[in-house]
């Protein structure tokens, strides 16, 4: 019999990859960064190295197949063949929420693809709201069944209030994170769903021990509207009314990795830009405002689901050429070279950043 969390993360993956669920009046803004053109890179493009090394691990590209799913059998073997796809070709991979191995343990085998990618940085996955209420013990037993390399502890409130039945009480979210930094044995990640992190929360959760934080911004799917969507299906109105007011809410993905770079800098912590990413130019703008690793989800998905493997492989090829050539065009050998290629700003991301603290 399926179960809630099961129905609801069936209807989450179809929706993320067969509808409508983009942001409406809000980009990225990493339309808003242009690179500056040098042309005379003295570089063969053979020399340009892509590689970095995240938690100890070296990747051959700084890319993450991000965090989407799990829990129903469909889950299961997209997971798979996405971590197995990471694992070829040398990026880091996310797992979606593990709170359906809590709920329903029986659906721990959609969780499990280290047979497939004994090698790949693999990012465990847990709600702030779900870990506060675990014991360590547990926390640590979800990272230990899955051999993740780190823990992504995701929020989301914004999706919560909007999804029938959601999440109301986000209370004790910087206590949980303080106590799983201080007693897990891998490195926290604090990751958003959609909507963003702000300078004041990446100062907080890093003072509270993270070890990295995945901006997962505004201006990709918004999450938020396909709980919108869920919604409707369900009849339920007012719920898609708070959603549709909400769609469109959160901080720009290239304002929240531009606006931590330095808070991120001082800790020696990791910044993935999620959300919206869907392009190797896109991928260099990010790397460029201070990401170390970028995250790629719906287009990945979506390529999976229509195309296979195979197109799914065309697709970070050709992510993967379009980042190539900006770094060969800004003169950056690799990727600490280009997080400190020239950049003209636009004004609309300039003021943001001048205002996003609220300083």
């Amino acid at each position: 019999m399926t179960t809630p969390i099961q129905s609801r993360k069936a209807d989450h993956l179809a929706l993320a990859a067969e509808a409508d669920v983009g942001f409406r009046g809000q980009g990225t803004l990493l339309g808003g960064v242009r690179l500056v053109h040098d042309a005379l890179p003295d570089l063969a493009e053979p020399e340009i190295d892509l590689g970095v090394t995240v938690f100890g691990k070296k990747l051959r590209a700084p890319i993450l197949i991000a965090a989407m799913t799990g829990g129903t059998d469909e889950a299961g073997r997209i997971n798979r063949e996405l971590a197995a796809i990471a694992e070829a070709r040398g990026y880091a991979f996310g797992l979606g929420s593990q709170r359906a191995m809590v709920v329903r343990p029986e659906t721990r085998k959609s969780f499990l693809v280290r047979d497939v990618a004994p090698n790949t940085v693999l990012f465990g996955n847990v709600g702030v709201v779900q870990a506060r209420a675990m014991k360590t013990r547990e926390v640590e037993e979800l990272v230990a069944a899955v051999g993740a390399d780190a823990l992504c502890v995701h929020l989301n409130p914004a999706m919560e209030l909007v999804q029938p039945g959601g999440d109301r009480d986000f209370r004790g979210g910087l206590e949980t994170i303080a106590r799983l930094a201080s007693e897990l044995a891998v490195s926290v990640i604090v990751k958003e769903t959609g909507c963003g992190i702000s300078p004041s929360v990446a100062r907080r959760v890093l003072d509270a021990g993270a070890r990295g934080i995945d901006v997962s911004g505004a201006g990709g799917t918004s999450w938020v509207g396909v709980e919108t969507l869920r919604a409707e299906q369900q009849d339920d109105q007012t719920a898609r009314a708070l959603g549709e007011a909400f769609w469109d809410w959160g901080i720009p993905t290239a304002v929240s990795v531009a606006s931590i770079e330095k808070l991120a800098a001082a800790k020696n912590a990791l910044v993935v830009a999620t959300g919206g990413v869907a392009t190797g130019l896109d991928a260099a703008r990010a790397i460029v405002l201070g990401a170390h690793l970028v995250g790629v989800a719906r287009p990945v998905l979506r390529a999976l689901r229509e195309g296979g493997k195979d197109a799914a492989t065309a697709l970070l090829d050709g992510i993967e050429r379009e980042l190539r050539t900006a770094m060969l065009l800004t003169g950056s050998r690799d990727v600490a070279a280009l997080r400190n290629a020239p950049r003209v700003l636009s004004a609309e991301l300039l003021g943001w950043l001048a205002q996003v603290d609220g300083s």
